[in-house]
């Protein structure tokens, strides 16, 4: 069962990196780093704070802090203790894939899927009720997701994974928000 899941995995990253285009390697190239993404980080702060007072805000961004924290613990000691190989390590596949970037740290789970999920679900549950629109901010996430595919460094399950991994943070840190701010 283990080996047929990891055999679609890489069938299916095989597939989806196969879709990569020259032309359009320096947009993921862009899209898969940070720096890139601070406006946004930015605009998230600023929503948080813009119809709030400043205590609930502080509250809010402490929080964020302390989720940032976790996950980022989390992916640091779950990749140590699998040590799964990314794909551009893989004697199987990596004369088959469309290889754009070598890291050499392990593949499970996606630290960028883990951490994008957790920032987005995270300012989709606190801004949802003052801001309708917020729910775009889920195109960040799964942009930012793809591209490690793109890029030939993370499996589809190594982003699922991260992406479950920061959303169900995301959840837990809501909660614990939630009782020390209920009027939030």
């Amino acid at each position: 069962m283990l080996e047929k899941l990891l055999q679609w995995d890489r069938d299916t990253f095989l597939f989806l990196n196969g879709f990569g285009v020259e032309r359009y390697d320096s947009f993921w190239f862009t899209v898969t780093k940070f720096p890139p993404w601070i406006p946004l980080f930015a605009l998230i702060i600023f929503l948080v704070f813009w119809k709030h007072p400043l205590k609930q805000g502080a509250l809010a961004m402490a929080i964020y802090s302390l989720m940032i924290l976790t996950v980022s613990t989390a992916i640091f000691y779950t990749k140590q203790w699998v040590g799964r190989l990314r794909p551009s390590s893989d004697p199987e596949i990596n004369q088959l894939m469309r290889l754009l970037h070598t890291p050499s740290d392990f593949s499970f789970f996606s630290g960028h899927a883990a951490f994008s999920f957790s920032v987005a679900v995270m300012a989709l549950l606190l801004l949802r009720s003052r801001y309708k629109w917020i729910s775009i901010i889920l195109i960040w996430p799964l942009l930012f997701s793809y591209s490690r595919i793109y890029l030939g460094v993370h499996y589809p399950l190594d982003i699922l994974v991260g992406a479950l991994v920061g959303a169900s943070f995301a959840l837990f840190f809501y909660k614990v928000h939630r009782k020390l701010d209920p009027s939030y």
